[in-house]
């Protein structure tokens, strides 16, 4: 889930089940072979394909796996990686926007898994555009903040295109013009920082706050999403108030 960090945060502390890693393992993978597909397997001509290879390290992929990942994008093995990326707009329960982004290489599949899952998880379909203008492409860097100040992040991303950094406790998230990600994540390198993920992402202009009710139905909308193998990332307009947030972490 991207968009928001609170409860990209709360699920973090969550055991990680074996089946949703493994659908982890292969979203990241896709990225992998989109990424060489379009920029070539040379990382150091490719700051999309570094990012993808960034983020499957975070997550444990094995080396053997991205490794072919890259070359299997990249044309070397021979194999045609055909994916297209399709976005579907729509509403949670209370009116939460929903930006759901497939990556797929059967657009009937997607489209009718995406709906089916909206029905039965009480969310409902939207016209193209009824969405997707409360929100922005925005470039999205998460870094740990394990020995790092909010000042320290300021200060190296300050020249290089930040738009805002925020503490999301126990992460730092820096917002940047899509185009300026790049030379962001690359200031925070140089600056001796690390950093979990960078990507480009869907930013809310405006978000809504929910109370814990209406969370926890969103929460169960967007895990069933996130389950489909087509979809890639669900953005949402979603806010929780820091008490909301200490309520559903208690229950975890």
């Amino acid at each position: 889930m991207s968009g928001h960090s609170k409860w990209a945060t709360t699920k973090h502390k969550k055991a990680i089940i074996d089946s949703r890693r493994a659908k982890s393992f292969a979203k990241l993978i896709k990225n992998i072979e989109v990424a060489a597909k379009m920029g070539g397997a040379d990382l150091s001509g490719n700051p999309t394909l570094v990012d993808a290879v960034q983020k499957a390290k975070k997550t444990s992929v094995p080396n053997d796996n991205i490794d072919r990942a890259i070359k299997r994008g990249a044309g070397l093995t021979g194999e045609s990686i055909e994916y297209t990326t399709i976005m579907y707009e729509g509403y949670g329960p209370n009116g939460v926007a929903l930006l759901i982004e497939c990556l797929t290489d059967n657009r009937n599949r997607a489209a009718a898994e995406v709906r089916t899952l909206m029905t039965r998880n009480g969310g409902t379909m939207a016209d193209p555009g009824s969405v997707a203008y409360n929100f922005a492409r925005k470039g999205v860097i998460v870094v740990p903040a394990d020995g790092t100040t909010e000042d320290d992040v300021l200060a190296a991303v300050l020249d290089a295109g930040a738009e805002e950094v925020t503490d999301e406790g126990e992460t730092f998230e820096v917002i940047t013009e899509a185009s300026d990600m790049v030379a962001a994540r690359t200031a925070l390198q140089a600056a001796g920082i690390d950093y979990d993920s960078a990507d480009a992402a869907f930013v809310p202009n405006l978000k809504v706050e929910i109370d814990a009710d209406t969370a926890r139905k969103v929460f169960r909308l967007i895990d069933a999403l996130e389950d489909s193998d087509d979809v890639q990332n669900v953005y949402s307009n979603f806010d929780l108030s820091p008490k909301v947030q200490a309520e559903l972490e208690a229950e975890d």
